[in-house]
């Protein structure tokens, strides 16, 4: 018997859809694979010509050479954005579950005008309100900290805000009511019951806010002013004005500074996906 062979139009049409994915796949990657192999190059060979697609000799050396530089404090400027990344994760996945489980979860007078007007402030360009804020903190005598940097995010984030009190209004009200029969304050109900249910958005949430504030720039670069202060990426940024011909070291640490967040993207892939198929489904 003859195997039955699949029509000859399906087939070029996964070739060409293939091919047309793995063409704008190379397209964005590109860019990354240049920034990769001129952090193990040194500048002349940078702009070499012809064009050199892979670095000859590897200069393993360079990231010895960025590390113990007075100017660029890398260690020290990565540590900033770990503790400035990862307490505004903290602080957003707190406040904003809470909010969420009010809007979602409980009953209250005017809930849907107050949710209204916290979901108008997506609307509301950052660069608006930036002025008033920005002196409010410096009469308080806390720019130069990041104090104005976290402090924000402890009462929560519109967008993720909206975006969790769509999967708490998924969680069953039946198991939230029994516990109320039980006597279990709000706080238990929020802590033991619901958030359990939707662990997997926390953790969406969780990442989304890790790469923001990872590649933040604006707000560090206005509130910080002393280098030690600063993390990555206004660190980079300020290497790279005062030493605009170290092409090679500014290479490196926008590798090691992207980095990061390509090998989370990679371990936490499918969590990404379920989150953001979840979010459309909600």
């Amino acid at each position: 018997m003859t195997s039955r062979q699949p029509p000859r139009r399906r087939i070029l049409q996964t070739v060409g859809y293939h091919g047309l994915m793995l063409t704008i796949s190379a397209v964005f990657l590109l860019p990354f694979y240049w920034m990769t192999i001129s952090a193990f190059k040194n500048n002349a060979e940078i702009f070499s010509t012809p064009v050199s697609w892979f670095p000859n000799p590897i200069r393993w050396g360079n990231i010895a050479d960025l590390l113990s530089r007075d100017d660029f404090p890398f260690v020290r400027q990565f540590l900033n954005s770990v503790f400035y990344a990862g307490t505004v994760s903290v602080l957003v996945v707190f406040s904003c579950s809470l909010a969420a489980y009010s809007f979602g979860c409980l009953r209250w007078r005017g809930r849907n005008l107050v949710f209204g007007l916290t979901v108008c402030a997506l609307l509301m360009p950052t660069i608006v309100i930036f002025l008033p804020v920005y002196l409010g903190w410096s009469r308080l005598g806390l720019t130069g900290t990041y104090w104005p940097l976290i402090t924000p995010f402890l009462f929560g984030d519109a967008f993720f805000i909206f975006m969790l009190r769509q999967f708490f209004m998924g969680v069953p009200r039946e198991l939230m009511d029994a516990a109320r029969l039980d006597g279990a304050s709000e706080f238990r109900i929020w802590w033991q019951i619901v958030l359990p249910q939707v662990r997997v958005a926390l953790v969406i949430v969780g990442l989304f806010a890790l790469v923001y504030t990872w590649n933040e720039f604006f707000l560090p670069l206005v509130y910080l002013q002393h280098r030690q202060d600063f993390p990555l990426s206004v660190g980079l940024f300020t290497f790279q004005s005062q030493r605009a011909t170290e092409w090679s070291t500014s290479m490196m640490g926008a590798l090691l500074t992207a980095l990061p967040m390509v090998v989370l993207f990679l371990l936490t892939q499918r969590l990404f996906q379920r989150g953001l198929n979840s979010t459309g489904l909600k």
